[in-house]
Parts: structure tokens; C-alpha cells; sequence
């Protein structure tokens, strides 16, 4: 496919403060394009700014915020005079069983991953429609499988995909690109998080290979740059997920019949578990909504 050059463009990236946004968006910069940078963390964000390497600004603003998130897309066009690219990352995790969950962490999962994407897109669309753009929307292997102990963010996952998928054929006459980008584990600061309840690492240890491994962040990163410059429609952070989405029909029944076994086996040691959100995203999620409250 076609590479579209980035050099002059402007991107805006959300949850830019670490992790996935915040090498994608010095990989983006390095390109040439301009990078707008979206995130609940002003100091993080301010010294991600302060490492690209062309001009650049800085948003602190929460994604399922929609008043906050008019402004900032008002202020971004204002700053560069155009938006090109687009790419909805935020967001958080929590773990552990459905039943124990904590409502408050299991919900905030669904508001930032799902309806902070749309709160972000419905934001930036005119001005991506205006400069028939992209729009790529984070999302994982966790919308192609289904897992235990993950009832929020699979659902969360699979929902921003059905949405990227629909949008793409609401606004593709008008020019506009949409894609998909998936993810499996990447060495960021949500999976280490999760990493630290024995029962999630040692969950996803027994999954079958190659689900098992945790991904170095640069190569991820690096497809998601090429897919952008593509303005693919499915970006693979990791070669094999593309081989998935063949047999991903299948899965929830294997899931189902594999899951039960495992979860009969960790089940003693499941008592009283009950995670918020995980990695220092989330706790800087938390931080802002006890600030704010």
C-alpha cells in the first residue's frame, strides 16, 4: 500500500503521557508531523513535549470529558490550523473475577476505553472530514478473544472495535480513514501493572504461544507508525494477530472450555480479590477523579 508522508501533518494523540502514546508520538515527530499530545498528567505530558522533535503541544484533558474535549479539539485546530491523524489510545485496565470486581474500576474501564474513544472522535471528526484524514482507534487482542478475569476490558476492546468498524463505513465517502490497531501484551506500564497480581501473571503465563509472551514497545509501535503512514484499515502490533482474525470465530468456545478448567484450578486462590485499576495510568486516573471530586 501507499505510504502517506507524515512530514507537516498534524497528529493528535491521546494517553500520551507513557507507554504506546508516548512512543508513538516521538516516533510520529521524528517523521515530521506536528503532535498534539492528550493526556490527565500535565507535567508527563510536558516533558514528552519536551523530547520531540518538532513543534508540538500539550493537552490536559480527560477523554470522556466531552465538554473538555471540544476545547481541546477547538484549541488544536486554532494552535496548527488543521488536524491530520487522529489516534484514540487512551486507556485502563482492572482484572480479577467479574463477581468480586469493584464497580467503580469495572465501569471507569468501559467510560475510558469505549466512551472516551467516541468522545474523542465525535471531538476531531469535522476537522478530520475537513482534511480527509485518519482515525486510528487503539484496540487488542482482547477484542479478537475473550478472556477470564478480564470482563471489562474485552468488552471495553471488542466495543471500540465494533465502533471503528462502523464509523469507517459511515464516513469513508467523505474521505476519512479509519483503522483498527491491535495489541497483544506490550511491555507497558498497564501490563506490568497487571503483572503484579500473581494470579493474572500467572494466568497469562499458561496461555498458549505466542498469547503468552509479553512484546518489546518499539517494533509495536514502529507497525503502528507504518500503518498510519498507510491509513490502514487493521494495523498488527504483533505479526501473528493478523493470522487470528481467521479463526477468531471459534475461540469463544474454546475460551469457554479452556477457561472453566482454568479457572476451577486458580479458584482457592481467588478469594478476596479485588483490583482497581492497574499501572500508573491508572493511578494517575484515579488521582484526577479524586481531585475532581
Amino acid at each position: 500500500m501507499t505510504r502517506v508522508s507524515l512530514e507537516g501533518q498534524v497528529a493528535v494523540v491521546t494517553g500520551a503521557a507513557r507507554g504506546v502514546g508516548e512512543l508513538l508520538a516521538r516516533r510520529l515527530s521524528a517523521r515530521g508531523a506536528r503532535v498534539a499530545l492528550v493526556g490527565l498528567e500535565p507535567d508527563e505530558l510536558e516533558s514528552v513535549a519536551g523530547r520531540l522533535h518538532g513543534e508540538c503541544g500539550h493537552w490536559h484533558a480527560d477523554v470522556t470529558d466531552h465538554e473538555a474535549m471540544a476545547r481541546v479539539a477547538r484549541e488544536v485546530r486554532e494552535r496548527f490550523g488543521r488536524v491530520d491523524i487522529v489516534v484514540a489510545n487512551a486507556g485502563v485496565a482492572t482484572g480479577g473475577p467479574f463477581a468480586d470486581s469493584d464497580p467503580e474500576a469495572w465501569r471507569r474501564v468501559i467510560e475510558v476505553n469505549l466512551v472516551g474513544s467516541a468522545v474523542t472522535c465525535r471531538a476531531f471528526l469535522p476537522a478530520l472530514v475537513e482534511s480527509r484524514g485518519y482515525y486510528l482507534q487503539i484496540a487488542s487482542l482482547a477484542a479478537i478473544t475473550a478472556a477470564p478475569m478480564m470482563t471489562a476490558y474485552c468488552a471495553s476492546k471488542s466495543g471500540v472495535e465494533a465502533f471503528a468498524h462502523s464509523l469507517r463505513a459511515e464516513v469513508g465517502h467523505k474521505g476519512v480513514k479509519v483503522g483498527v490497531g491491535y495489541l497483544s501484551w506490550t511491555d507497558t506500564d498497564m501490563v506490568r501493572g497487571a503483572d503484579l497480581h500473581d494470579v493474572m501473571r500467572d494466568l497469562r503465563q499458561r496461555l498458549p504461544w505466542p498469547s503468552n509472551r509479553t512484546y518489546p514497545l518499539g517494533p509495536a509501535v514502529d507497525r503502528l507508525v507504518a500503518g498510519i503512514e498507510r491509513r490502514s484499515a487493521h494495523v498488527y502490533a504483533q505479526w501473528w494477530l493478523r493470522g487470528m482474525q481467521s479463526v477468531r470465530g471459534g475461540l469463544p468456545s474454546l475460551i469457554g472450555l479452556v477457561g472453566q478448567r482454568e479457572m476451577r484450578r486458580y479458584e482457592p486462590r481467588l478469594s478476596g480479590m479485588r483490583a482497581g485499576l492497574v499501572g500508573a495510568g491508572g493511578a494517575a486516573d484515579e488521582r484526577e477523579r479524586t481531585e475532581r471530586n
